[in-house]
Protein backbone atom coordinates (compact mmCIF):
# COMPACT_ATOMS: atom_id res chain seq x y z
CA UNK A 1 0.00 0.00 0.00
CA UNK A 2 1.54 3.36 -0.97
CA UNK A 3 2.17 5.89 1.80
CA UNK A 4 -0.46 8.61 2.29
CA UNK A 5 0.06 11.79 0.32
CA UNK A 6 1.23 14.60 2.62
CA UNK A 7 -1.22 17.43 3.11
CA UNK A 8 0.54 20.78 3.14
CA UNK A 9 -0.95 23.63 5.12
CA UNK A 10 0.05 27.12 6.07
CA UNK A 11 0.18 28.42 9.61
CA UNK A 12 -1.61 31.64 10.38
CA UNK A 13 -0.32 34.01 13.02
CA UNK A 14 -0.65 36.52 14.76
CA UNK A 15 -2.07 39.34 16.86
CA UNK A 16 0.89 41.69 16.66
CA UNK A 17 2.54 40.49 19.87
CA UNK A 18 3.58 37.05 18.66
CA UNK A 19 6.77 36.25 16.75
CA UNK A 20 6.46 37.23 13.10
CA UNK A 21 5.78 33.80 11.63
CA UNK A 22 2.54 34.77 9.90
CA UNK A 23 2.15 32.90 6.63
CA UNK A 24 5.06 30.60 7.38
CA UNK A 25 4.77 27.19 5.77
CA UNK A 26 3.93 24.49 8.27
CA UNK A 27 5.58 21.05 8.08
CA UNK A 28 3.57 18.56 5.99
CA UNK A 29 0.81 16.52 7.60
CA UNK A 30 1.02 12.84 6.61
CA UNK A 31 -2.23 11.45 8.03
CA UNK A 32 -5.41 13.27 8.94
CA UNK A 33 -9.18 12.94 8.53
CA UNK A 34 -12.22 15.07 7.81
CA UNK A 35 -12.61 17.95 10.25
CA UNK A 36 -15.24 20.60 10.82
CA UNK A 37 -14.21 24.21 10.24
CA UNK A 38 -14.02 24.71 14.00
CA UNK A 39 -11.81 21.63 14.40
CA UNK A 40 -9.53 22.95 11.64
CA UNK A 41 -9.21 26.21 13.56
CA UNK A 42 -8.32 24.30 16.72
CA UNK A 43 -5.61 22.38 14.88
CA UNK A 44 -4.27 25.66 13.49
CA UNK A 45 -4.00 27.15 16.99
CA UNK A 46 -2.03 24.13 18.21
CA UNK A 47 0.27 24.17 15.19
CA UNK A 48 0.89 27.86 15.76
CA UNK A 49 1.92 27.04 19.32
CA UNK A 50 4.22 24.25 18.13
CA UNK A 51 5.77 26.39 15.38
CA UNK A 52 6.89 28.86 18.04
CA UNK A 53 7.80 26.41 20.80
CA UNK A 54 9.96 24.44 18.33
CA UNK A 55 11.68 27.44 16.74
CA UNK A 56 15.12 28.42 18.08
CA UNK A 57 14.55 31.81 16.44
CA UNK A 58 11.04 32.58 17.71
CA UNK A 59 10.88 30.84 21.09
CA UNK A 60 12.13 33.41 23.58
CA UNK A 61 10.45 31.71 26.53
CA UNK A 62 6.94 31.52 27.93
CA UNK A 63 5.93 34.97 26.73
CA UNK A 64 6.36 33.82 23.11
CA UNK A 65 3.29 31.55 23.30
CA UNK A 66 1.27 33.34 25.95
CA UNK A 67 -1.11 34.89 23.39
CA UNK A 68 -2.20 31.39 22.30
CA UNK A 69 -3.02 30.08 25.79
CA UNK A 70 -5.57 30.73 28.52
CA UNK A 71 -3.97 32.36 31.58
CA UNK A 72 -4.95 29.34 33.70
CA UNK A 73 -3.96 26.70 31.12
CA UNK A 74 -2.05 23.65 32.33
CA UNK A 75 0.64 21.30 31.06
CA UNK A 76 1.20 17.61 31.88
CA UNK A 77 4.44 15.76 31.13
CA UNK A 78 5.95 14.77 34.49
CA UNK A 79 8.41 12.15 33.21
CA UNK A 80 10.07 14.51 30.71
CA UNK A 81 9.37 18.05 31.91
CA UNK A 82 8.69 17.60 35.65
CA UNK A 83 8.96 21.27 36.57
CA UNK A 84 6.49 22.51 33.96
CA UNK A 85 2.91 23.29 34.96
CA UNK A 86 1.70 25.42 32.02
CA UNK A 87 2.22 25.51 28.24
CA UNK A 88 4.23 28.67 28.85
CA UNK A 89 6.51 26.75 31.23
CA UNK A 90 7.03 24.12 28.54
CA UNK A 91 8.02 26.73 25.95
CA UNK A 92 10.45 28.22 28.46
CA UNK A 93 12.02 24.82 29.20
CA UNK A 94 12.17 23.91 25.53
CA UNK A 95 13.97 27.15 24.72
CA UNK A 96 16.84 25.96 26.93
CA UNK A 97 17.00 22.62 25.08
CA UNK A 98 17.16 24.52 21.79
CA UNK A 99 20.07 26.58 23.05
CA UNK A 100 22.01 23.32 22.73
CA UNK A 101 20.20 21.85 19.72
CA UNK A 102 20.07 25.16 17.92
CA UNK A 103 18.66 23.91 14.62
CA UNK A 104 15.88 21.82 16.19
CA UNK A 105 12.72 21.74 14.07
CA UNK A 106 9.62 19.70 13.34
CA UNK A 107 10.05 17.62 10.18
CA UNK A 108 6.42 16.55 9.75
CA UNK A 109 3.15 15.91 11.52
CA UNK A 110 2.71 12.15 11.25
CA UNK A 111 -0.88 12.34 12.49
CA UNK A 112 -3.02 15.43 13.06
CA UNK A 113 -6.69 15.38 13.89
CA UNK A 114 -9.26 16.99 16.16
CA UNK A 115 -12.57 16.09 17.75
CA UNK A 116 -14.49 19.01 19.16
CA UNK A 117 -12.01 20.82 21.42
CA UNK A 118 -9.43 18.02 21.54
CA UNK A 119 -6.43 18.02 19.20
CA UNK A 120 -3.77 15.36 18.65
CA UNK A 121 -0.50 16.19 16.90
CA UNK A 122 1.95 13.32 16.58
CA UNK A 123 5.13 14.66 15.02
CA UNK A 124 8.71 13.89 14.06
CA UNK A 125 11.46 16.36 14.95
CA UNK A 126 15.21 16.50 14.48
CA UNK A 127 18.27 18.56 15.27
CA UNK A 128 22.03 18.59 15.88
CA UNK A 129 23.93 19.12 19.12
CA UNK A 130 25.95 22.10 17.87
CA UNK A 131 24.90 24.86 20.26
CA UNK A 132 25.69 25.44 23.90
CA UNK A 133 26.84 22.68 26.30
CA UNK A 134 23.98 20.66 27.77
CA UNK A 135 24.18 19.88 31.49
CA UNK A 136 27.98 19.85 31.34
CA UNK A 137 28.16 17.88 28.07
CA UNK A 138 30.11 19.64 25.33
CA UNK A 139 28.60 19.89 21.82
CA UNK A 140 29.57 16.91 19.66
CA UNK A 141 27.66 17.58 16.43
CA UNK A 142 25.50 14.48 16.89
CA UNK A 143 22.26 14.38 14.94
CA UNK A 144 19.00 13.05 16.39
CA UNK A 145 15.52 12.36 15.05
CA UNK A 146 12.59 11.36 17.23
CA UNK A 147 8.79 11.33 17.46
CA UNK A 148 6.40 12.54 20.14
CA UNK A 149 2.73 13.34 20.64
CA UNK A 150 1.17 16.61 21.75
CA UNK A 151 -2.41 16.38 23.00
CA UNK A 152 -4.24 19.68 23.40
CA UNK A 153 -7.53 21.01 24.65
CA UNK A 154 -8.67 24.17 22.89
CA UNK A 155 -11.42 26.38 24.25
CA UNK A 156 -12.66 29.62 22.69
CA UNK A 157 -9.73 29.67 20.28
CA UNK A 158 -7.01 29.29 22.92
CA UNK A 159 -5.15 26.37 24.45
CA UNK A 160 -6.63 25.15 27.71
CA UNK A 161 -4.26 22.21 28.27
CA UNK A 162 -1.25 20.47 26.73
CA UNK A 163 -0.22 16.89 27.50
CA UNK A 164 3.16 15.75 26.18
CA UNK A 165 3.88 12.07 25.46
CA UNK A 166 7.51 11.45 24.52
CA UNK A 167 10.14 8.77 25.04
CA UNK A 168 13.06 11.11 25.64
CA UNK A 169 15.72 8.40 25.58
CA UNK A 170 15.36 8.16 21.78
CA UNK A 171 16.64 11.72 21.42
CA UNK A 172 19.10 11.66 24.31
CA UNK A 173 20.92 8.50 23.22
CA UNK A 174 21.42 9.85 19.70
CA UNK A 175 22.73 13.17 20.98
CA UNK A 176 25.05 11.55 23.50
CA UNK A 177 23.14 12.88 26.49
CA UNK A 178 22.19 9.50 27.97
CA UNK A 179 24.81 7.53 29.95
CA UNK A 180 24.52 4.26 27.99
CA UNK A 181 27.00 2.11 26.11
CA UNK A 182 26.63 1.29 22.41
CA UNK A 183 24.38 -1.74 21.99
CA UNK A 184 23.19 -4.03 19.20
CA UNK A 185 19.75 -4.07 20.84
CA UNK A 186 17.46 -1.89 18.72
CA UNK A 187 15.97 -0.39 21.90
CA UNK A 188 19.35 1.20 22.68
CA UNK A 189 21.17 1.29 19.33
CA UNK A 190 21.81 4.81 18.01
CA UNK A 191 21.23 3.90 14.35
CA UNK A 192 18.04 1.98 15.12
CA UNK A 193 16.66 4.83 17.19
CA UNK A 194 17.45 7.31 14.43
CA UNK A 195 15.71 5.16 11.80
CA UNK A 196 13.06 3.05 13.58
CA UNK A 197 11.28 2.06 10.36
CA UNK A 198 14.43 0.46 8.97
CA UNK A 199 15.14 -1.23 12.31
CA UNK A 200 11.60 -2.63 12.41
CA UNK A 201 12.06 -4.31 9.04
CA UNK A 202 15.23 -6.04 10.23
CA UNK A 203 13.62 -7.56 13.34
Amino acid sequence: MPPPTPVNDTGRLNNGTAPDTAGAQQPPTIMSTDQTSEEHKNIDVCKQYMSIAYSPQHNKGGSSVQHLCHPDSWFWGPSTFPGCETPMDYAESHSHVMASVNDLHIVRYDQAFAKNGHVLLRYTAEGNFKGEPYMGIEPNGNHARWSAAAIFEVEDGKIRSFTKDWDQKVMQIQLGWAPVEESANSRWNVRSLANPEQARKKT
